[in-house]
């Protein structure tokens, strides 16, 4: 919509596709090449499917993209179709398949982005329980940087950050050691978002 901005923009259409609001958005790039759209699907491929040259005159237009990605837990979300769109559904990202014009190219910016951001910016508010364990704080850190993380290193370096107060409590119901339980110190959290964390993983 014309009168929005870009991140109000951002927030409509993830809320149109989740049914979430207020959720961990940031932006990653301005995609602009002018030939974005006909080096991926010049106009001869859809005349060759069927399509007439007028329901394909898009194609000779300007595109810029500007993109965002959100945190969110995706077992608090039935993916929605949009008017934009004939289907709406998730895809594991090993398994995402050849996507329109350079939306490919798009995604794995989005990825190296946000594993580039863990490394000052924390993750989990929006992504676990109220109350998690430990070993599903680093696991949730590992399926990002999709790489294995030392238990006692990742321990000691959350801790660091102060972001996490532990309840005095055990996960129930664990037929061993059951694990403590942990949550976000929200204005921590905030503050740390404001302020930014230190260290590589």
């Amino acid at each position: 919509m014309k009168q929005e901005s870009l991140e109000e923009a951002a927030s409509r259409v993830l809320y149109d596709r989740t049914g979430l609001k207020d959720l961990f958005l940031r932006e990653f790039g301005v995609f602009s090449d002018p030939e974005r759209v006909k080096n991926k699907f010049p106009e001869r491929t859809f005349l060759e499917s069927g399509f007439s040259r007028k329901s394909v005159e898009w194609l000779s237009q300007r595109f810029v993209t500007v993109g965002f990605y959100a945190l969110v837990d995706f077992s608090r979300v039935l993916a929605s179709k949009d008017v934009y769109s004939e289907t709406c559904t998730w895809k594991d990202i090993d398994n995402v398949g050849e996507l329109m014009m350079d939306h490919n190219s798009i995604l794995d910016r989005a990825l190296i982005t946000l594993r580039h951001q863990l490394n000052y910016e924390p993750i989990g508010l929006n992504l676990l329980p109220e109350r998690f364990t430990m070993p599903e704080l680093q696991k949730l850190y590992e399926t990002i940087l999709d790489k294995k993380l030392d238990r006692r290193n990742f321990k000691r370096k959350i801790n660091t950050y102060n972001i996490i107060t532990d309840t005095g409590e055990t996960k129930p119901n664990c037929p061993h050691k059951a694990p403590f339980l942990y949550q976000f110190d929200i204005d921590k959290y905030q503050k740390a978002l404001m302020d930014g964390l230190s260290g590589k993983w």
